[in-house]
């Protein structure tokens, strides 16, 4: 039998200012196979008009006069620019139409980043390095493992959580339609750069398992016998590696977003982004009813953020043509997304 309704009312039909969003997961590999498909899909979206926009930033700048939630302006930034965008994507002939219909390795991918939470009634999607961790606390907290999200320990990210993964699939139908959905994006390369500052800055069981491979494979100068630690991967050599990788079997911290979390099956009751985390995850908190008790952590001291600068510099440290084949990689993240081209002109990084 499905299970109860939640006890806190579930998840609404969708916020207010039509936010449903909607998404999918497509591979964009590096051979020719894929430039007929992302082609099309430019078409699309350049028929809107929404492609100049998309490359000029126009949509970071749109702030549409928005409804209100529980007092508060709900965010609106894009997210009408974001739902036809994606909802011309999905309607696309061939496209899957639910989670039965994703291959064995992408369902696995999905169901596996997806949270469940049975007493207020809604799935979160997580992304890592788009503030996952924090919002795992938060789930803990709502479930009563921790007390409070100012606990101090390291987060554990697989206990005390249930996945999406772990039920039936009667169970899987259930939550999918009655529950309220979200999940959070950030700007790509800004994800991305994280990703590697991070793991091969500062884990060493990424710099073993990772490290020394890419080492070994993108090194000029190598020295087959020399002793590699892969603590120091250039940003250059962890790009090349990404370019020779398929999509599907992308560790889940570089792995594009769309592919995570498959918003063409799953229709999303709301989308909020990195860059507006406090404003966005308090209007999450409120569609699923959490107790005003409950707010969304603040950003750790140790936090290191990417700036503008950061991310000016380790894109134009890139040679113009890998710096091309990265973006084309992660095309549908910028597009479906609605996050601006970076400039890549040979004039503007000479800056």
């Amino acid at each position: 039998l499905p299970p109860p309704p939640p006890r806190h009312g579930g998840a609404r039909s969708g916020p207010p200012g039509n936010l449903r969003v909607t998404m999918n997961s497509v591979s964009v590999r590096r051979n020719s196979a894929a430039v007929p498909f992302v082609l099309t899909f430019l078409v699309i979206v350049a028929s809107g008009g929404l492609l100049m926009m998309i490359e000029k930033g126009m949509l970071n700048t749109v702030e549409a006069p928005g409804p209100r939630a529980m007092g508060r302006r709900i965010p609106t930034v894009s997210q009408d620019i974001r739902n036809r965008t994606i909802k011309a994507m999905c309607s696309q002939r061939n496209m899957p139409r639910d989670i039965w219909s994703l291959q064995p390795a992408q369902r696995r991918t999905l169901l596996q980043h997806i949270l469940v939470n049975d007493q207020y009634g809604f799935l979160y999607c997580y992304v890592p390095k788009v503030a996952c961790s924090n919002w795992k606390r938060v789930m803990k907290v709502l479930s009563g493992v921790l007390e409070n999200v100012k606990v101090n320990i390291k987060m554990n990210h697989k206990s005390d959580l249930v996945f999406l993964a772990s039920l039936k699939p009667d169970e899987i139908k259930y939550r999918l339609q009655h529950y309220f959905k979200f999940m959070f994006v950030r700007e790509p390369m800004a994800r991305l750069l994280s990703a590697y500052r991070n793991k091969f800055g500062e884990i060493e069981a990424y710099q073993k398992k990772y490290g020394v491979e890419i080492i070994k494979r993108y090194r000029k100068g190598y020295i087959k016998d020399s002793k590699i630690a892969g603590d120091d991967v250039t940003f250059d050599e962890f790009v090349r590696y990404l370019l020779d990788e398929d999509i599907e079997r992308m560790n889940e911290h570089w792995m594009p977003m769309y592919n995570l979390c498959q918003p063409c099956v799953v229709p999303y009751n709301f989308i909020g982004t990195y860059e507006n985390l406090e404003r966005d995850a308090e209007y999450a908190l409120q569609q699923i009813k959490a107790p005003s008790t409950v707010q969304f952590p603040e950003r750790q001291a140790w936090y290191k953020p990417i700036t503008a600068e950061t991310l000016h510099y380790y894109l134009c440290s890139l040679p113009q043509k890998l710096l091309k084949e990265l973006l084309l990689k992660y095309i549908l993240d910028f597009s479906l997304f609605t996050y601006p081209l970076p400039n890549i002109t040979t004039e503007y990084c000479r800056h």
